[in-house]
């Protein structure tokens, strides 16, 4: 248990400043083990400190109330303290903890733990068949060379979460055998398809229209009208949260152009990916072998 002062010392900071934090977050601290003695309570505590501490123990003789941090708690204002120098090694140092037991947790890396979720496999095998659509009407529709894929995926990209697939290989530390989508959220794959169908179809209708195939100004006036369409910013927001949040948690990687977007993991994503909810990708996989083969024989 430690006193407020003690915790103040620690961080470095005035009592005064725990007492601000105590009063915009009381109802988080107190769930997480902060408590204020009065009356019996206190009386025991001081008896028991006194039993253990003595004379060190005189400036809570006479106090009426008195506010304890357990372990719990502490750690829960190390979370809130943005003044503090030793509060972000501290933050740093779980991080390290989380990142090192998730490592654990996945076989010694993070790099798939995309694939643990209950919901990747769906979404990866309907984005594949949307990526199909997409590409098609490329080579259909698009008066380029083979250029166009990269540069049309990049531009998709670029417009859910703000970096090109070069970029997002970078940050995740990817292998050259690797591939971009195989590590993607089932949140972000969902986007990304419904991107790709959206744009397909506007490239199908438009180059049936002029009966001809679009040259590059035209396709990408299109795709400019496509991605500003209002319907896109809420989707689009909740992927780059997702994303920016959980690489961060997760795979220790830091997304600077979504830096604004991160915000605290949820217990449930640490469930989802980590918990009993979570299954490797090939056990996944076995279970969903005959769903795959039915969606498959309706196409």
């Amino acid at each position: 248990m430690l006193l407020k002062e003690q915790v103040a010392a620690f961080f470095e900071v005035t009592p005064r400043t725990i007492d601000n934090y105590i009063e915009k977050n009381g109802e988080e601290l107190r769930q997480n083990g902060y408590e204020v003695l009065r009356g019996k309570r206190l009386k025991e505590f001081k008896l028991l400190v006194k039993s253990q501490f003595d004379n060190e123990t005189d400036f809570i003789t006479k106090t009426t109330m008195l506010g304890l941090f357990d372990f719990r708690a502490f750690l829960n204002l190390a979370m809130l303290v943005s003044e503090s120098d030793r509060a972000k090694l501290l933050r740093q140092a779980i991080l390290d903890i989380v990142i090192d037991t998730i490592n654990q947790r996945t076989g010694g890396g993070t790099k798939y733990i995309n694939q643990r979720d209950e919901d990747f496999l769906q979404s990866a095998f309907f984005e594949e068949n949307y990526r199909k659509q997409f590409t098609d009407a490329l080579n259909d529709c698009v008066n380029m060379g083979k250029v166009k894929y990269a540069i049309y995926t990049d531009k998709i990209y670029v417009s859910i979460f703000r970096e090109k697939a070069q970029e997002y290989r970078k940050i995740l530390k990817l292998e050259e055998r690797d591939k971009v989508r195989d590590t993607l959220y089932a949140e972000v794959l969902d986007i990304i398809a419904a991107y790709e169908c959206g744009f397909a179809d506007l490239l199908q209708n438009e180059s049936s229209s002029k009966n001809c195939k679009l040259n590059t100004w035209e396709v990408d006036a299109l795709f400019k009208n496509f991605e500003s369409q209002v319907h896109w910013k809420p989707l689009i927001e909740k992927a780059q949260i997702k994303m920016a949040s959980r690489d961060l948690a997760f795979r220790d990687a830091l997304h600077l152009q979504l830096q604004e977007y991160i915000a605290p993991v949820q217990r449930e994503d640490y469930e989802r990916f980590l918990g009993e909810r979570s299954k490797e990708f090939t056990e996944r996989l076995e279970e969903a072998r005959d769903v795959m083969k039915r969606l498959k024989e309706r196409e």
